[in-house]
């Protein structure tokens, strides 16, 4: 019997593979035979600290789905496909054969003279860290910066009509609330695809979570807690046309019901153009130009700037040139430089917004909101006790800063020059001292946004700080990735950067960082446990 029983189980050993047997919690079981390398090896660090803190870097804003966004065709490949890497990593048909396809492209960076489009398994011509047209958000990258000591991840679901109706090229609606509707359904798909890797629902290294409670327990198993968010334009259609707001009380509840259903728990009241609910931030130099000209089309009105009632102040207007937008008889205003604000603010459709998300315990993004709009978001949660406010990648006015960590919310600045990053991160330390807060960073891949040019000085491999996995130069297909050669090229270089950045900032700067994810938890439970 004991015989027989003792061959029963060399048998059932025997069938098993020892890729599954002996399978860390870190590594998939499933991985595709065809995929990217991570180049990060050990386990990624788990658990609290002795006063219950967990730790972990914080990406405040990204976008894993804007491929989806825009029309569908302004972002060309995919996080992930289930057909494998040569699907989600190829360029769009429009770009071939030399990449002169990229319009875009072409206008935002400067760049006339195309690119090789053939992505897997080659990679020529991108991603690169200048690219806006491309995919910089592969799922396997994104496991490197998670496996680097990345433990939240805002994933901002983004569009943008009037760009997407400009855009010559288009494979879905231009609207933007059906846009987020598609981008979030394919962020659970994401999910159930490294959960499939991982050996059943629920066991990947990728967890959606609609609470801190929920946050904080992933974060502390070693996984990568992921937060829905929303930036957009037009937030639940409130668009305003010669001042004639184009949504209603009722559309704001019911999309902010909608939208809490959906799981997410932040959002952007504007972002680019001024709306029914708040005036922007403006955009600077060509950029601000060019997006200026879409604020005329999509409201009937410039941007207009007053002189500003304190010390903050909007960024400067980006020229508006000759411009195929607009009709020539439309000439933009000269702007006076000493007005450096939006006379637009936080509308009463705004405050209703504002009101509303409090009620629902979402957290406020001021980024993107101009002074006048940010400045009164901040009195109505300063008079509320709210703390859920947010700013994510540096587009709120510093000197709001301490407003903010009074209130109990949470600052992250943008992921651009790790010089720029340490320069602004050293202004406000003090203040991070004074209200024992950690500090996020904002991707803000796939946003059409800039990110770090080639570093110098990173050597091969690296121990990420202080005590994480062991970090090398990141392949995929044919091509090797180097921050030292390509800068901020995709995700998966994050790790990389975030050493740039402790050898010019130093190991308490990193600490600071990793204590961004224990900030970020507490601001969101402090906005779970408000009460009017």
């Amino acid at each position: 019997m004991l015989l027989r029983l003792a061959l029963a189980v060399s048998l059932v050993l025997a069938a098993m593979s020892p890729a599954t047997a002996a399978t860390p919690w870190w590594e998939p079981v499933a991985r595709p035979a065809q995929d990217s390398q991570i180049n990060v090896t050990g386990e990624p660090f788990k658990g609290v600290d002795g006063q219950g803190r967990v730790r972990g870097l914080v990406d405040a804003h990204n976008h894993l789905m804007t491929n989806e966004g825009f029309g569908g065709k302004l972002i060309c490949g995919k996080p992930f496909s289930e057909q494998g890497i040569a699907d989600a990593l190829k360029d769009c048909p429009e770009h071939y054969p030399a990449g002169l396809g990229a319009i875009f492209e072409a206008i935002v960076t400067g760049d006339l003279d195309g690119h090789d489009p053939v992505g897997w398994p080659t990679f020529k011509g991108w991603p690169s860290s200048t690219t806006v047209s491309h995919q910089q958000n592969y799922y396997a990258w994104l496991e490197r910066a998670w496996r680097g000591g990345q433990r939240v991840l805002v994933q901002d679901l983004t569009s943008n009509a009037t760009l997407c109706v400009i855009h010559p090229f288009k494979d879905k609606p231009c609207d933007e609330m059906q846009s987020v509707r598609l981008q979030a359904q394919r962020t659970y798909e994401l999910q159930a695809f490294v959960d499939k890797q991982f050996g059943g629902a629920g066991k990947g290294w990728f967890r959606i979570v609609t609470s801190a409670e929920q946050a904080r327990d992933v974060v502390a198993q070693g996984k990568l807690a992921v937060v829905l968010g929303i930036e957009t334009s037009e937030l639940f259609g409130c668009r305003t046309f010669l001042d004639i707001p184009l949504c209603n009380k009722g559309d704001i509840d019911r999309g902010l019901d909608e939208m809490y259903a959906l799981g997410v728990r932040s959002a952007f009241l504007c972002h680019k153009f001024d709306n029914a609910l708040c005036g922007v931030r403006f955009d600077s130099g060509t950029q601000g130009g060019v997006i200026n000209a879409g604020q005329f089309l999509r409201t009937g009105q410039w941007w207009q700037t007053e002189q500003c009632k304190g010390p903050q102040q909007d960024n400067p207007i980006g020229t508006v040139g000759p411009n195929a937008l607009v009709p020539a008889s439309a000439v933009a205003p000269a702007y006076d430089p000493a007005k450096r604000c939006n006379v637009r603010g936080l509308t009463s459709l705004g405050e209703y917004a504002v009101q509303g998300m409090m009620r629902r315990h979402m957290m406020i993004e001021v980024d993107h909101m101009s002074v006048k709009a940010a400045g009164r978001t901040l009195d109505l949660a300063a008079q509320a006790k709210f703390p859920g406010i947010i700013s994510s990648h540096s587009w709120m006015d510093a000197q709001w800063t301490e407003k903010v960590y009074q209130l109990g919310g949470f600052v992250a600045g943008y992921e651009n020059s790790p010089e720029g990053y340490v320069s602004q991160a050293a202004a406000a330390e003090p203040l991070r001292r004074k209200y024992d807060v950690g500090i996020g960073f904002g991707s803000d891949y796939n946003g059409v946004g800039s990110h770090p040019a080639p570093q110098t000085g990173v050597t091969y491999p690296f121990r990420s700080y202080p005590d994480g996995p062991l970090v090398d130069r990141q392949r995929t297909g044919e091509r090797v990735w180097d921050i030292n050669v390509d800068g901020g090229a995709h995700i998966g270089l994050l790790p990389d950067w975030v050493e740039k950045v402790r050898q010019l900032g130093g190991d308490q700067l990193v600490k600071d960082m990793l204590g961004g994810a224990e900030s970020y938890l507490r601001t969101w439970s402090g906005t779970q446990r408000w009460t009017p």
